[in-house]
């Protein structure tokens, strides 16, 4: 298999250096592998890093860095990577999106390869992501709805216990197995996908562009597998300091109430989105009130709630209030 791995950069170069030394020890796993990094511009001398590494390490025959224009986020990244290759005259039989903050186990990529070249009727996988130590990260979830947002907003453990087979993120498993979608930190994503389903949506700027993806290609019978015997270490919210888990996170920024307001306004529509975020936001609220009554610690993101309150049902912000960080976490 001919695999055209994308790496969108923002600001995390040394991250992106050490994902592409991950990457040279694929390249004799018996697939064929082709990797550019798309840098979108935050200010810094992150193409010159960059350059320098490809260079001095000896991977200027198969890796490229491609400076962008301007910081159009994720999905504008990815499309840069994507579509020159796809309409290129001998375009790859399939595109890996790695995050910068990541670096691949031996195999992994193979592992991706040789589940779809073995089954023909999937279109996605994904690989099982973990901390350096090995446990293992949540990387593959179900569409969001109702009643996974109520139960996001609640989290508690009756409560979810009844809405199980709802759940965002099912229990792990150890096993290959179909899922709805898959984290684009490391996702393998056959040619002929990109070919029906089209390229991503740069209307999102950063989060919920992948879930938007294996949507569209849901509705055309296009299935995504999560793969485990792909191990693949993520260095959560390196880029963003949005998901980080070692620490309170940082507030949410405005751009990810404007990816989520735009995938269930292009989805579900009006009504739909507006139950789902009252099941999210009166399930939060009963939360927060729980936790002050038991005296624990906040270790959700800053104002959160009134955030997502002003966002959703106050006066949401322009859609150029996006900020900065443009790497997938």
């Amino acid at each position: 298999m001919r695999i055209h791995v994308v790496v969108v950069n923002y600001r995390a170069a040394n991250l992106v250096v050490d994902c592409l030394q991950s990457l040279a020890g694929e390249r004799h796993g018996g697939h064929e592998l082709r990797v550019v990094v798309v840098d979108n511009p935050g200010g810094d001398d992150s193409v010159a890093v960059l350059q320098t590494a490809v260079q001095q390490r000896g991977f200027t025959s198969w890796c490229e860095v491609v400076a962008m224009p301007r910081n159009g986020g994720f999905a504008y990244g990815v499309n840069a990577g994507v579509l020159p290759a796809l309409r290129g005259a001998n375009p790859p039989d399939a595109f890996l999106l790695l995050n910068p903050d990541t670096w691949v186990r031996p195999g992994a990529i193979a592992a991706l390869a040789d589940f779809l070249d073995s089954h023909p009727e999937v279109g996605m996988v994904g690989s099982r992501l973990e901390d350096p130590d090995g446990t293992v990260q949540h990387s593959r979830f179900r569409f969001p709805c109702v009643a996974n947002e109520l139960d996001n907003g609640l989290n508690l453990g009756l409560v979810s216990r009844l809405l199980r087979r709802h759940a965002t993120c099912p229990p792990l498993v150890d096993q290959a197995h179909e899922i709805d979608w898959l984290s684009g930190a490391c996702m393998l994503i056959r040619r002929s996908v990109f070919e029906a389903v089209g390229p991503f949506d740069e209307n999102y700027f950063l989060y919920f562009e992948e879930l938007d993806f294996a949507k569209r290609a849901h509705r055309l019978g296009i299935r995504s597998w999560y793969v485990p015997q792909s191990r693949v270490v993520h260095l959560v919210g390196r880029s963003t300091g949005v998901t980080v888990r070692d620490r309170r996170p940082a507030r949410t920024p405005a751009y990810w109430f404007a990816s989520r307001r735009l995938y269930y306004r292009k989805h579900h529509g009006r009504w739909y989105r507006l139950w789902a975020d009252l099941a999210f936001s009166s399930g939060r609220a009963i939360w927060q009130l729980l936790r002050i009554l038991r005296r624990r610690p906040d270790e959700t993101p800053p104002h959160f709630l009134g955030d997502f309150v002003r966002h959703n049902f106050w006066f949401p912000p322009a859609s150029g209030d996006r900020g900065g960080a443009t790497a997938k976490t």
